[in-house]
Order: structure tokens, then C-alpha cells, then sequence
């Protein structure tokens, strides 16, 4: 006795001469073929874009950083000699620092009546501060003016991610021209690191961070004004991650054929609906006429 590997087969073939094609089947035919083009369209391209999914957790992301921030400052004072302007940093472990000139550049502003200051500095991983001030100026002017603009204050490495909605920059384009030249400016910066990983596992360190800001005249011992532009931060323990993820590829396939499958079986269930539905009819026609 011969084994015939062919009765394993459960897709049985119906002989042509035993179907009947109909103009309902073929409008269902080309309309499924058209929903299937279309989720499978929307399936391929979830499956080449890039996800972006964050998280929250309790945790210092860079410890290679030696507990230092990168910090980059770039603001204008319009009616404030270069001379008189400078970069003063303090924090809780003792540092004090007046004038700080490394990876700094000043450049004048309204015919030398003004300046722009541009600096890259490092600060230490605990609260402190760090302003713009006179205070390291030779001498005193008598009403410095301190009013300002601020195109940039960023932490960290400079994220450009299309996706990432964040708060890397929330002072750029701080406008406090029309205050009071006397006044000094406290702007009160939360700040929440941040770590962007992208698809081959690499991982980017940044800050974004909030603030709060308010204004106010400030009096020396001496009774003179002496006003600042400060910065005042502390650090959260929350770390926000950003992680680029891709949908698998057996998923993908999973979602296709189930496109595929399902799609074809309600087709086949609509259309067998409608023919048997019109072949009732045609018989109750007949008998009518009968």
C-alpha cells in the first residue's frame, strides 16, 4: 500500500467549473484588497519609525561626570560696559569664585555702550548659584543697568531630537529690557537630568530644568545699589530617560498575517451572507411567478 502524503492537505482545491463568480464577490475581493494595502501601509511604517518611550526613576544617569555639569550662558546687556561685566560662581561645597574667565568671550554691543556675554563653565552637582554681575569690576560703576537678554542657558550636551518636546532652554529669549535698570534679577532654576538612548544603545546626558524668576533693588551695607543677574538652581532626584525603541519583527509579521487572515474571513463571511441572501431571493421571486 502506497502513503499518499497529499491527503494531509486541509487546503482542499474546489475545481473551477464548480464555482460561480459573482459581481458582488469581485466588488468585495477588490475592496479587501484595498483595506489590506492600506493596514498593511500603516503597519510598515510604524514598524521603520522610531518610538520614543519615557520613564521616571531616582538615580544620578551620568556618575562618569565626576559630579560636574556643563553649563553654556549666552546673554546681552544692551547698556552695560564690557569692562564692568562678570561671571561669579558659588556653591554649597565652598566654591567661590569671582570673574570666571575660562571658555568665555565678551563682545560689545551699541557702539561699545553694551555687552554680550558668552561663556562654557563647569559647576558641582550640589545647590549654589552663579550671576552676572559688577562685582568684579576694578571699580564701581555708580547706576549700573541691568537689564538684559537672555538667548541661551543650557546644562549638559545639546540634545536635537525631533520628538523630545523638553524644557533644555526654558529662559532662551528672556526679555527683561523694559524692567528697572536698578533691579536685580533672581531666576530660581530646578534642574532634572535627563538621558536620551538612542537605537545602537548610546546614551546622551542632558538637563532640562524649570523656573521661577522675580525682581527686586538690592542695597550694599554701604547703602549703594549694587544689582545682579543671578541664578540660583538645585537638582531634583528624579532622572527623566528618553529610549528609542523599534516595534520587533515577528510582531510585525504576527500584525500582518493577522491582517491578512482576519480581513479575508469577514470578507468571506459578507460575501456569503450577501449570495445567499440574493439566491433566497431569486427563489422566492420564482415562486411568486410560479
Amino acid at each position: 500500500m502506497t502513503f499518499d502524503v497529499r491527503r494531509f492537505d486541509i487546503y482542499r482545491k474546489v475545481p473551477k467549473d464548480l464555482t460561480q463568480p459573482t459581481y458582488t464577490g469581485a466588488f468585495i475581493s477588490i475592496c479587501c484588497c484595498v483595506f489590506m494595502l492600506f493596514l498593511f501601509l500603516s503597519e510598515l511604517t510604524g514598524f521603520i519609525a522610531t518610538e520614543i518611550v519615557n520613564e521616571l526613576y531616582v538615580d544620578d544617569p551620568d556618575k562618569d561626570s565626576g559630579g560636574k555639569i556643563e553649563v553654556s550662558l549666552n546673554i546681552s546687556l544692551p547698556n552695560l560696559h564690557c569692562d564692568l561685566v562678570g561671571l561669579d560662581i558659588q556653591d554649597e561645597m565652598g566654591r567661590h569664585e569671582v570673574g570666571h574667565i575660562d571658555n568665555s568671550m565678551k563682545v560689545p554691543l551699541n557702539s561699545g555702550f553694551g555687552c554680550r556675554f558668552e561663556g562654557e563653565f563647569t559647576i558641582n552637582k550640589v545647590p549654589g548659584n552663579f550671576h552676572v554681575s559688577t562685582h568684579s569690576a576694578t571699580a564701581q560703576p555708580q547706576n549700573p543697568d541691568m537689564t538684559h537678554i537672555i538667548h541661551k542657558l543650557a546644562f549638559g550636551e545639546k540634545l536635537q531630537v525631533q520628538h523630545v518636546q523638553g524644557a533644555f532652554n526654558a529662559l532662551g529669549g528672556a526679555d527683561r529690557l523694559q524692567s528697572n535698570a536698578l533691579a536685580s534679577h533672581d531666576y530660581i532654576l530646578k534642574i532634572v537630568p535627563t538621558v536620551y538612548e538612542d537605537l545602537s544603545g548610546k546614551q546622551r546626558f542632558s538637563y532640562q530644568y524649570t523656573v521661577a524668576n522675580k525682581e527686586y533693588v538690592a542695597y550694599s551695607h554701604t547703602g549703594r545699589i549694587i544689582p545682579a543677574i543671578w541664578f540660583r538652581y538645585d537638582l531634583s532626584p528624579i532622572t527623566v530617560k528618553y529610549t528609542e525603541r523599534r516595534q520587533p519583527i515577528y510582531r510585525f509579521i504576527t500584525t500582518i498575517c493577522a491582517i491578512i487572515g482576519g480581513t479575508f474571513t469577514v470578507a468571506g463571511i459578507i460575501d456569503s451572507c450577501i449570495f445567499t441572501a440574493s439566491e433566497a431571493w431569486k427563489k422566492i421571486q420564482i415562486g411568486k411567478m410560479s
